[in-house]
């Protein structure tokens, strides 16, 4: 954001695009039309200090252990001329300067996400927007479903946790990152309208949601993967993280062509399928709560090493046609189920389906072959929760040999994240020590805890479902050494999954982010198990005996 922008055109753009709704109305501005030369040009919105410029609109957004108020002085240091802020002027700790416009609002995040759609004049409503929210699966169905588009010939654009598409430019979105800021998005839905796209997927995370950050924009699909124990450290329950993702159907449910594609065979589904909405679609390969098949379902599942195969069957009935991916692994069929279903509902015909599925080679860290001649399976995917570790290894068991004689171990490689969610450690280890052969502990962005404490309580995990560390279990606080374990301890016929980092460039050690990927990390370490030599040394403070 560069281009000046007249404040009152903002606050007027702002308000016309919420009459007549409950969305939240912008702050009072009629003075600004009384005063002559009241309104003035403003250079963007900004939610930190390091971003303000030479007229700024600051607004101090108020989160979850943090408040922005304290900083306005700083904001208008350095050149911010608006703030806009959820305490009374009056409150304020310092005097706010008489050439500074102060305005209040009940909820200054969700004032970021409506004065930066107001700045690039509302793009979404040029758009034909699917959100797609879950647990697991998000990214990994998103790339699914942009395939498709694209075999359709629909001109669509793509944001994900990993990557920005606009046509033929790709961006990368960050490190650890959910959903984009509002800014931000806003200004990658601009660029696809003026791309000419027609279409925008957007995987919408729950912090995305309750934080507003997709506020203002119009969907029209809200798309369910599956919901399991995930963010309860930010959310506050499971009940909680529930709602916050309950809200993109909300918005969709408004649309006035809205579509909610729901997975029937989730456990929310019973409660996302009563949200009234214009149209309604599931998908799943078991017969619904209420006894009927899903629109969209899936039969004669069989896996491989190399790929998965099934029958997709959709409305009416007699549409039905085999797909064959490289995509591994159950909880795969069911993001293809969860595409197609999308797909369908936007005209898409089956035998575009199919052959848009068949070109998704792979997706980033999902799932993800790593082959540098090692006689065993090597995989590595982004499973950090329970409930996708859980996936990861049963998938993991279906591609084993069959022959009982050669049949081979699940070795995992995984840890958790320090500052995130206590309960998934224990969880995520006693999952491995119940379905895989060998569990290995490491580092996972321990950030400012202790990495001993967060490998202790998943190693208490482990014991209490009968692992012996040494024998079932190791603690290896190295990532690299972990991998390299890992690899000294398959055989031919095992599987070795690396999970909980996927496509991530960085690994968080106190407040410093340190380069790490796992894909590249596993190639090094295959590289040296093969030629017998030690893991060379990949830059960790974990590689030092001292940490």
């Amino acid at each position: 954001m560069t281009e000046s922008r007249s404040l009152l055109s903002l606050f007027q753009k702002w308000e016309s695009a919420v009459t007549g709704t409950n969305n939240l109305q912008p702050p009072h501005f009629a003075h600004l039309l009384q005063e002559d030369g009241a309104d003035r040009g403003v250079s963007n919105i900004v939610e930190h200090t390091g971003d303000v410029i030479d007229g700024s609109i600051f607004v101090a957004r108020v989160r979850t252990g943090t408040d922005g108020h304290p900083y306005i002085p700083q904001a208008i240091d350095k050149g911010a001329t608006v703030i806009i802020g959820q305490r009374p002027l009056a409150d304020l700790d310092q005097p706010i300067p008489s050439d500074v416009l102060y305005f209040e609002t009940t909820d200054s995040a969700e004032s970021t996400a409506w004065l930066a759609a107001a700045w690039h004049d509302f793009p979404g409503q040029h758009l034909r927007i699917i959100g797609l929210t879950g647990t697991n699966g998000k990214t990994t169905t998103g790339a699914i479903l942009f395939g498709i588009l694209q075999q359709a010939g629909i001109k669509c654009g793509l944001i994900t946790t990993i990557r920005a598409v606009f046509g033929d430019v790709e961006e990368p979105t960050g490190l650890h990152v959910t959903t984009p800021a509002a800014p931000q998005l806003q200004g990658y839905l601009r660029r696809m309208v003026d791309s000419g796209l027609t279409h925008c997927i957007i995987e919408t995370t729950s912090h995305g949601l309750a934080q507003h950050r997709v506020t203002a924009v119009p969907y029209e699909f809200g798309v369910l993967t599956n919901i399991t124990h995930e963010h309860i450290d930010y959310h506050g329950s499971y009940a909680e993280y529930v709602a916050a993702k309950k809200r993109l159907f909300e918005i969709a449910s408004q649309h006035p062509n809205g579509h909610l594609v729901l997975n029937s065979d989730d456990p929310v589904y019973a409660e996302f399928s009563q949200i009234e909405a214009p149209k309604q679609v599931s998908f799943g390969q078991f017969l619904k709560p209420d006894g009927n098949r899903p629109d969209v379902t899936g039969s004669d599942v069989q896996f491989s090493a190399k790929n998965t195969q099934f029958q997709l069957s959709l409305l009416p009935r007699t549409h039905s046609s085999p797909i064959f991916t490289e995509l591994l692994g159950q909880f795969n069929v069911s993001n293809i189920l969860c595409a197609a279903a999308v797909a369908q509902a936007l005209g898409v015909t089956i035998d575009q389906i199919k052959d848009g599925v068949a070109a998704v080679k792979a997706v980033s860290g999902r799932m993800e072959r790593i082959d540098e001649g090692q006689p065993f399976l090597t995989i590595v995917d982004f499973a950090h929760t329970p409930d996708a570790l859980d996936k990861a290894i049963e998938s993991a068991k279906n591609m084993l040999q069959k022959d009982s004689s050669t049949r081979g171990k699940i070795i995992t490689v995984f840890g958790s994240a320090g500052k995130r969610d206590i309960e998934k450690r224990r969880l995520m280890a006693e999952t491995s020590a119940q379905k895989a052969d060998i569990t290995i502990l490491t580092a996972e962005d321990p950030r400012t805890e202790p990495l001993e404490g967060i490998l202790e309580m998943m190693a208490s995990g482990c014991v209490s479902q009968g692992g012996v560390e040494g024998e079932t279990f190791w603690r290896v606080p190295d990532r690299g050494q972990a991998i390299y374990l890992a690899a000294t301890l398959a055989q031919p016929a095992d599987i070795l999954l690396i999970c909980g980092k996927g496509h991530e460039q960085s690994m968080c050690f106190g407040i410093q982010e340190f380069p790490w990927d796992d894909r590249h990390a596993t190639r090094l370490a295959l590289q040296a198990y093969l030629q017998k030599k030690p893991m060379p040394s990949l830059g960790l403070p974990t590689e030092n005996p001292l940490f």
